[in-house]
């Protein structure tokens, strides 16, 4: 039988045996199911042996059939038992390393915070709003005459020029990047009944580079007051106030004559910041004025009737001397380091 029929007990065996061999020298499932194509393959010995099953007798075909069945079932059983070892094991190898120490500390999760000049913003809105004053807010792409020509801004005004402003082409579409809030203020006066107070916050755009204390993309706060029978010490009362809730209740403020074209008389507001690091010292606020009676006008307000005072300050600004941050660079790198040292407020 054997001369005539290739398909043996003892070949059938060697073969079950080379593919056991190759299955149980397997040490993970991606290695087990190499193992398996090279056991069971068209180059296996098994394999091989089942090639020669069309070159039997008829008389020989079933016997030998069952041989190679026989062993193709023993293979086959041999894998799946060693697939369900490592399946196991892979198991238990993932669950131990998922495992959680319940007694462990836990590592603190770093959820963000808001930036701290949204922060500073919403601090400045709470204190006016706590005076009675609402929060007005405009468009940041501004028509020229809201921007320059109702406050009274001159034709030939050097803030007019494109090396101060962005404009929007095309230039006689007379639209630009506000440069200051000032516009809702305008707006307000337009928009609103009298008396008016309102503060504007806002993103404006200046053709700055961007430096340590300069940005070309900045915030400011301006407030206006449109009223019977207001003066400058009002106007004073209402900075002090705002700076002592800014820096302190020993802050003082101090008015140095200055010249704004939309404000008669006009000033520099100084603040004495006495919690300042390095010691108190007198810092460089913003601007404001009592509103020029030409704004007044162009608003259609009479300026014999009714006053206004108004004033305006980088959030930038208040935020590095008030909190001594010393380089603009870490207000617009959007470095969460930096925006956690001021709390994680949502």
């Amino acid at each position: 039988m054997s001369a005539e029929n290739p398909i043996t007990q003892e070949a059938v065996d060697s073969a079950v045996a080379e593919s056991l061999a190759l299955i149980n020298a397997a040490t993970d499932l991606a290695s087990l199911k190499a193992a398996r194509g090279v056991a069971v393959g068209e180059q296996s010995q098994i394999a091989q042996l089942n090639a020669q099953l069309r070159n039997l007798p008829n008389e020989l075909k079933a016997a030998a059939g069952a041989l190679i069945g026989q062993a193709r079932g023993s293979v086959n059983a041999a894998f799946a038992q060693k697939e369900t070892e490592f399946a196991a094991a892979e198991e238990q190898a993932k669950l131990a390393a998922e495992s959680v120490d319940v007694t462990a500390a836990a590592e603190p999760a770093r959820i963000g915070a808001r930036h701290p000049l949204s922060l500073l913003q919403d601090t400045i809105a709470d204190v006016f709003v706590g005076m009675g004053w609402e929060i007005a807010e405009g468009p940041e792409i501004e028509n020229e005459w809201f921007n320059f020509d109702a406050l009274n801004f001159d034709a030939d005004h050097p803030a007019r020029a494109m090396q101060d402003t962005f404009f929007v082409e095309p230039v006689d579409s007379h639209l630009v990047l506000r440069t200051h809030t000032s516009p809702v203020q305008v707006r307000s006066m337009l928009e609103r009944d009298l008396p008016l107070y309102v503060l504007c916050p806002g993103r404006v755009f200046r053709t700055d580079e961007l430096d340590a204390t300069h940005t070309p993309v900045f915030h400011q706060v301006e407030g206006l007051a449109v009223d019977k029978g207001l003066t400058m010490a009002d106007l004073r009362g209402t900075l002090e106030h705002f700076a002592r809730i800014m820096f302190g209740p020993d802050a003082q403020i101090r008015l140095r004559p200055s010249f704004f074209p939309f404000t008669e008389p006009s000033a520099e507001l100084d603040v004495w910041h006495p919690g300042a690091k390095g010691g108190a010292r007198w810092v460089e606020w913003g601007g404001c004025g009592m509103v020029n009676p030409n704004v007044l006008k162009a608003a259609g307000i009479d300026p014999e009737v009714y006053s206004g005072f108004a004033f305006g300050m980088g959030i930038e600004r208040t935020l590095m001397f008030r909190n001594d941050v010393r380089d603009m660079h870490d207000m617009v790198e959007s470095d969460v380091r930096f925006s956690e040292q001021f709390g994680v407020s949502i």
